[in-house]
């Protein structure tokens, strides 16, 4: 839903004309030309982040990223409890993922943004259960331009419970 950086563009120019590949075929030069450009711009992010390249996973926009995001976390912290919060105003792949969930036997909060768009960390918090084990909030919201203050969420819901998964679509 916005232009793509000219910089970006050009970065992946070749890619688009020259050294199209597929990166998953490993048994000819064109694959593998892809392969070392994937794993290179993994590590490139990974740098930035201060991470290691093996922790960043790839995917083809918001609704993928979304959607494993929360049901991997949702399946893995199963046993931990069955409480997801999130806010009536997040994207529609998040939404759409917690009413699946909420199929799947976990109870899912919605919150209410003030007429502003914004949630405070102390609606988040006062959401929170025992049970709670990610919440999920989007930084800016690209339809209505509400930028939510993640840092101070994020502190309040480590806060509360150091467990707790907090999820971002940034």
């Amino acid at each position: 839903t916005s232009a793509v950086d000219l910089r970006v563009v050009q970065a992946m120019l070749p890619y688009f004309t020259q050294h199209y590949g597929n990166a998953a075929s490993r048994n000819h030069s064109f694959g593998w030309a892809a392969e070392a450009a994937v794993e290179n711009a993994r590590n490139q992010i990974a740098k930035l982040l201060g991470g290691d390249g093996k922790e960043i996973v790839l995917t083809s926009g918001a609704t993928e990223s979304n959607n494993l995001a929360l049901k991997g976390a949702a399946s893995f912290l199963k046993k931990q409890g069955n409480h997801i919060i999130t806010v009536e105003t997040e994207h529609k792949s998040v939404l759409d993922t917690c009413k699946r969930l909420q199929r799947e036997g976990f109870e899912v909060t919605y919150l209410r943004p003030a007429k502003d768009g914004l949630v405070t960390p102390e609606q988040v918090v006062a959401a929170m259960t025992d049970k709670t084990i990610l919440v999920s909030v989007m930084a800016a919201n690209n339809e209505i331009g509400v930028v939510q203050d993640v840092n101070a969420i994020g502190a309040a819901i480590k806060a509360k419970n150091p467990k707790t998964l907090f999820h971002m679509d940034a």
